[in-house]
């Protein structure tokens, strides 16, 4: 099944044993991957299903269901302030392909980016793209974009990492082996987070971490901090 192309649908399209395929799909999967009705393609509704279909215009019928064994056993939520520019396309098309399991964009003291509901589709597609790619059978969901503290009290997960550079914290790294069920991993943007911030996040009832001793970039830590759980956790 690794040749075959893949495509996210919404479970909303799914009729009996038919996927009703959108102008955008249709398009996608026969002018940009050049499938010609009778081939083979999977579908994915981003919830842990995947079908074996066959291409036929306007529609796709299903085949059969498919087992995947993609996703770590635990949940990962990515809490990161938004860094400047374009970089938190990159954190979310790395960060979804690491096993991400939702993101939440944040605005900390130190951001600059104020998103548009526009930047919001766009990391949507992004994340879309990147569970295809990478043969997820899970989409991450990407949150709309809150207030720091909206977002450190709205988390009830019992494992909650704060990382922080330039102090005298323990290692993400050791923490993990104590994890047993979900986790949120709360990341800064440029300039990492506040005197004020840490100490909110602590009364939270997050644990500061460090994620080495080097200084890492904004768009780097996370896939850094992501990477670490996915080798813990990996089969």
């Amino acid at each position: 099944m690794a040749q075959l192309q893949r495509l996210a649908i919404a479970p909303s399209q799914l009729q009996d044993q038919q996927i009703k395929l959108t102008s955008q799909q249709q398009h996608y999967l026969g002018n940009v991957l050049r499938l010609r009705e009778g081939d083979r393609f999977i579908a994915m509704d981003g919830q842990g299903q995947w079908w074996l279909t066959v291409f036929t215009g306007a529609k796709a019928q299903i085949l059969e269901l498919i087992s995947v064994q993609t996703e770590l056993p635990v949940s990962i939520t990515l809490m990161m302030a938004l860094p400047k520019g374009n970089s938190f396309d990159e954190v979310v098309r790395a960060c979804t392909e690491l096993g991400v399991t939702s993101i939440a964009p944040v605005i900390s003291d130190r951001t600059l980016l104020n998103p548009s509901p526009q930047k919001l589709e766009r990391w949507r597609r992004i994340a879309k793209e990147a569970a295809e790619q990478s043969e997820r059978s899970v989409v991450p969901a990407i949150l709309e974009p809150v207030s720091f503290t909206t977002a450190i009290s709205a988390t009830t997960s019992n494992h909650r990492y704060f990382c922080v550079a330039r102090d005298n914290y323990p290692h993400l790294k050791n923490a993990l082996n104590l994890i047993t069920s979900d986790i949120v991993i709360a990341i800064g943007c440029e300039g990492g987070w506040t005197a004020a911030e840490v100490e909110l996040a602590i009364e939270a009832g997050f644990q500061p971490v460090s994620l080495g001793r080097r200084i890492l970039r904004a768009v780097t830590a996370p896939i850094v901090a992501l990477s670490l759980v996915a080798a813990a956790f990996a089969e």
